[in-house]
């Protein structure tokens, strides 16, 4: 009788096999007792210029609150659903019980923080997980805002409340397969029909979108080729959200696809403060500078984590921090911070005094987040094999800084917004082809 391939197979794998090959993994604190990981995570010791002082009251208040839930909700269980590339629902409870999420709109059950506020809560948030800031940044300071700065006041009263306690989510979609840096130029459409809108299109990269409750989702209005806004709910007939599988940062994150095929959008739910692509840009102002801050809190995590392993880990009889090279290195990632911290600082001061413009939030972004991969890639080193595990948080940071040096404008487009600021020439685009020599 001849054996199916496939009943080969299987033989042949059980063969090759060990009789513990099926058996779990050891827990990390089992097989590696010297450091300890971050599911119990470090104390905080990055701020070596006691930049705390600059911070008022209420805003100390809004660090330790966020800083004490992160560390005991989310710390122990962030690794697992890195891995698992699946989103922690059980924590949104607490992280809407720490009211920040509404930053700082005024009114509609929303906090009404100082950006400085705002910005403290993101780091923080981000310090020991930087996919829930980036959940908490989409719905917030995109979706939320979006909202109370182009909405009507029917539209604000009906969805900001339960927005604010984070009893619905929502998710913010500009981004096109085609569109990314030209975001200007998105070609999902929206039709005028009786009663509302035809919406028809795709959308790609948008958090939080799989599961919703309300979507902000950009179109451009065929009669009048400008960008409108518009609110849909989860479930719409002709909308579908599938999640992007495979990627290899912000993995809690859930990215998706949009397809949008003849949905349908009443009156009521269009923005009617969106009527143009730079409608977009008082929204995008904010974000700019939270984005900034999450940066800052991945590298101020991943310091603290460095500087207890260098003091638990030992080698060659004496801990890792005795060594010269690993004290400068130290050093290095605790100066980026400092100068990180003051950059991030200095532009919610600019913000707040209304002197901000977007060349000033497009520096501070792509500076900052250059300078936290360099420090992240530093603690990367110091970590040596364990800084590639997720259990002692510097590979998962390290990942997930990635996606955040490039979204909300890479890292080079948010340099030519400030270059164009500073000389006055725009170089978005290339010059125009032509079969004559430019010289």
């Amino acid at each position: 009788m001849k054996i199916p391939a496939s009943e080969a197979q299987e033989d042949m794998y059980k063969e090759a096999k060990s009789n513990y090959f099926d058996l779990p993994s050891l827990d990390v604190s089992v097989a590696f007792p010297q450091a300890t990981p971050a599911s119990i995570f470090p104390p905080c010791a990055s701020d070596y210029y006691q930049f705390d002082d600059l911070l008022t009251p209420e805003e100390q208040a809004v660090r330790i609150k966020v800083r004490k839930c992160m560390e005991k909700e989310v710390a122990p269980i962030m690794a697992k659903y890195w891995e698992k590339a699946e989103f922690p629902f059980e924590v949104v409870p607490k992280l809407g019980a720490l009211r920040v999420a509404g930053g700082s709109i005024k009114g509609y059950g929303c906090p009404n923080l100082s950006i400085t506020a705002n910005a403290i809560a993101t780091a923080e948030v981000a310090r020991v997980d930087a996919s829930c800031s980036t959940f908490i940044l989409v719905h917030s300071s995109l979706a939320m805002l979006t909202i109370a700065l182009c909405g009507s006041e029917v539209q604000k009263q009906k969805y900001l409340p339960s927005l604010a306690e984070l009893k619905t989510v929502a998710c913010w979609a500009l981004t096109e397969p085609d569109y990314g840096s030209d975001a200007s130029a998105l070609r999902t459409t929206a039709r005028k029909v009786e009663g509302g809108w035809i919406l028809d299109g795709q959308k790609r990269w948008i958090g939080n979108s799989t599961f919703a409750d309300v979507l902000v989702i950009f179109a451009r209005n065929t009669a009048t080729n400008q960008i409108n806004g518009f609110i849909l709910k989860k479930n719409t007939p002709g909308l579908q959200a599938t999640k992007i599988d495979n990627k290899i940062g912000l993995r809690i994150v859930q990215n998706g696809d949009i397809l949008l095929k003849n949905t349908f959008v009443p009156d009521e739910d269009r923005l009617p403060g969106v009527n143009s692509f730079q409608d977009t840009n008082k929204v995008l102002a904010v974000s700019r500078v939270m984005v900034a801050w999450q940066p800052i809190g991945i590298s101020m995590g991943v310091y603290d984590m460095c500087h207890r392993y260098l003091k638990e880990r030992k080698q060659f009889g004496a801990p890792l921090a005795a060594f010269q090279i690993n004290q400068q290195k130290l050093v290095q990632m605790l100066g980026n911070i400092q100068a990180m911290v003051l950059v991030g600082w200095r532009l919610c001061k600019l913000y707040e005094g209304g002197k901000m413009t977007p060349g000033h939030a497009s520096m501070g972004k792509s500076w900052i987040s250059l300078r936290a991969r360099e420090t992240v890639s530093l603690g990367r080193e110091l970590l040596g094999g364990n800084g590639i595990l997720a259990d002692f948080l510097v590979a998962k940071a390290f990942c997930d800084l990635e996606p955040i040096y490039t979204y909300e404008g890479t890292y080079d487009i948010n340099t030519l917004v400030t270059g164009r600021e500073v000389t006055g020439i725009a170089s978005f685009k290339p010059a125009a082809s032509s079969n004559r020599s430019r010289l």
